[in-house]
């Protein structure tokens, strides 16, 4: 997600970070490889302009010119503007005080919205404990209401809908008194697309936002679209309002010129953004979080988040149990390998912590691996898995056969996992094992 801008942008500031003093021409480099950076990330040119003129006009006054470690502040100017670039703070969807709260979804063919339509019921079930109802209103694309009723029902969402035959304002207006009916929390109506912004796609909005007064209308836009997005965006805001933007396939966008131009360009926030394939990779869009990861400062907030989403406390308190008891098995090991897994990309959680971005460099980290060691784990059996100690030379082929793998791979995971179960150990006593150690398996 935005690699290009945050490899960009870091190498930008790498010259001013650390210097203990800075003159005019270090910082008018350093706008020049700012500018470059972001005009290469296809970010709209006046956004770049009034961006560098505002980090400019700041970075030569005196909070920098007198600060104790100016390379350091011109990082942290670049984040805070960054950050308002892209929102300020994080908004949320106003919450109707009497449910249904109405989402009426609109974006042109092709940007993900029905999909978006269901990532955003499974979040708003999981994160708000919502109630939440979908309509099918696309009844111009082929298989449109059969592809919402799946993703739909996959979400964990109930679905209206009346086939192709009825004019989608009916068949809206016909939806929110069922929801209304059945005590719906949510209802997220999903609208047809057109391949731009058109007199009938704004009149069909029209009509569908008069008859059913939806308390939100957001904008779902395809991330992958660079500056296409953000026009998109522009000319619909031009026509009508709307409350904020959902960004699809943000996690494939490496530039990330759309997702820092569209609120410059129309005031609106971005309010969520798709970061991956399956349902449940959506997430709120927070600006500050977003340009600390640009800027390889991390994203701690979001990774705690993740945990809390994923991690079981009672199993937290088990599992402390059984390290302090030196009773940590294969079975607890892929437990929370699993639960790892759940979180996302592994190189995706490993940015988020500070520092990390900058030493991973261009290191490629092969979630195929991850495969491998959960395939050797599950190819043990229980008696193994519990007592590594038992798992003799031919075990070891037989582990390998059935995983898949090799026996050096096999050798090598029952070597680390020793090593692991010593380092628990070594903690447990209050020792802390060297690094030489660590790094030779030993």
């Amino acid at each position: 997600m935005f690699d290009t801008l945050s490899d960009r942008l870091q190498a930008a500031l790498a010259g001013v970070r650390s210097r203990g003093a800075l003159t005019e021409g270090d910082l008018a480099a350093a706008m020049r490889a700012i500018r470059l950076a972001l005009l290469e990330a296809d970010v709209n040119f006046q956004v770049v302009k009034r961006f560098t003129a505002g980090v400019r006009e700041r970075a030569l006054g005196r909070e920098v010119l007198e600060a104790l470690n100016p390379g350091q502040q011109v990082v942290k100017i670049v984040s805070e503007e960054l950050t308002a670039l892209m929102g300020g703070a994080g908004r949320e969807l106003a919450i109707a005080s009497s449910p249904p709260t109405v989402i009426l979804m609109a974006g042109l063919q092709g940007s993900g919205k029905t999909t978006a339509c269901a990532k955003l019921a499974r979040h708003l079930r999981d994160e708000r404990g919502m109630d939440v109802a979908l309509v099918a209103c696309d009844v111009y694309r082929p298989a449109a209401v059969d592809q919402l009723v799946t993703v739909g029902r996959e979400a964990g969402a109930t679905v209206y809908e009346q086939g192709t035959g009825r004019d989608p304002v009916d068949i809206a207006e016909w939806a929110l008194a069922r929801a209304r009916a059945e005590h719906r929390d949510a209802l997220i109506v999903d609208t047809a697309g057109r391949l731009h912004v058109d007199e009938s796609l704004m009149d069909e909005l029209a009509r569908i936002r008069k008859r059913i007064k939806p308390h939100n209308l957001v904008l779902v836009l395809d991330a992958m679209t660079g500056q296409e997005a953000a026009a998109v965006a522009e000319r619909f805001a031009a026509v009508t309002s709307f409350d904020g933007v959902i960004f699809t396939k943000l996690d494939g966008d490496a530039r990330g010129g759309a997702a820092l131009s569209v609120k410059e360009l129309t005031g609106k926030p971005i309010l969520y953004a798709s970061t991956g394939e399956k349902l449940d990779a959506f997430e709120r869009f927070h600006p500050d979080r977003m340009a600390q990861r640009i800027l390889g400062m991390g994203d701690v907030m979001t990774l705690v988040e993740k945990a809390e989403r994923q991690f079981d406390e009672q199993k937290a308190v088990e599992l402390e149990r059984k390290i302090r008891k030196q009773q940590f098995t294969f079975d607890d090991f892929l437990d929370q390998m699993q639960q790892v897994r759940k979180m996302g990309p592994l190189s995706g959680l490993l940015k988020m912590m500070p520092g990390m971005a900058g030493q991973l460099g261009g290191l490629k980290i092969d979630e195929r691996e991850i495969d491998r060691l959960q395939a050797i784990v599950t190819a043990m059996t229980p008696a193994e898995r519990r007592n590594p100690a038992i798992i003799n030379g031919s075990r070891r082929r037989r582990i390998a056969g059935g995983s898949g793998t090799s026996v050096q791979a096999v050798n090598q995971l029952i070597k680390q996992f020793s090593q692991m179960q010593k380092v628990m150990r070594q903690l447990q006593q209050g020792k802390m094992p060297s690094l030489s150690q660590l790094a030779r398996g030993r």
